[in-house]
């Protein structure tokens, strides 16, 4: 099932995980996927550092509808999806299609992908039919992932490290 991939979990990943992570540098661009507190971004990042490779992260502090969306998730549910898939386009597209990302290994701490499945949880089924058909002809247009690593914690869990890292916005976020 794994064939030509090794083994690895590494040593400065000290949370929780059902099973090893198969990582195999032949790979051009691995990402990650998870729940909110799951570890995506750490477990990138020291990834990343130890292959040496390009780090990509999801930049979703600056979104101005992020705070918003968390006082009246109805109200903001579909300017803040539209917002972070095009933010999440944008960045992936820079670099993934670059001259360089060919050459380099990268990693993500995020799949287009994700807009998807948020979307699918926060809209209403007209906004979540117009923002599929806006997310396909943008995913048609990135490579994907040749390795997806998925991320599972308990809710217990995820809801240590959510309140350990402290984002305000997040900190009302229920099971």
């Amino acid at each position: 099932m794994f064939a030509g991939f090794s083994a690895y979990c590494h040593p400065g990943f000290k949370m929780y995980a059902h099973s090893l992570i198969f990582v195999s540098m032949k790979q051009h661009f691995i990402a990650m996927e998870g729940n909110i507190g799951a570890g995506k971004t750490t477990l990138a990042q020291k990834l990343s550092a130890h292959y040496g490779t390009r780090l990509i992260l999801e930049e979703f502090a600056d979104n101005p509808f992020l705070p918003l969306f968390y006082e009246d998730k109805e109200r903001y549910a579909f300017p803040l999806e539209l917002s972070f898939l095009s933010d999440r386009y944008n960045q992936l597209r820079e670099i993934l299609l670059s001259e360089k990302a060919p050459q380099q290994p990268i990693i993500a701490d995020y799949t287009i992908s994700k807009s998807q499945l948020f979307a699918r949880n926060n809209l209403s089924a007209p906004e979540y039919e117009l923002f599929l058909k806006m997310a396909d002809i943008m995913k048609t247009t990135l490579p994907k992932p040749d390795l997806l690593i998925y991320l599972h914690a308990p809710i217990d869990r995820l809801q240590r490290q959510i309140q350990q890292r402290g984002r305000p916005y997040e900190q009302n976020i229920s099971d």
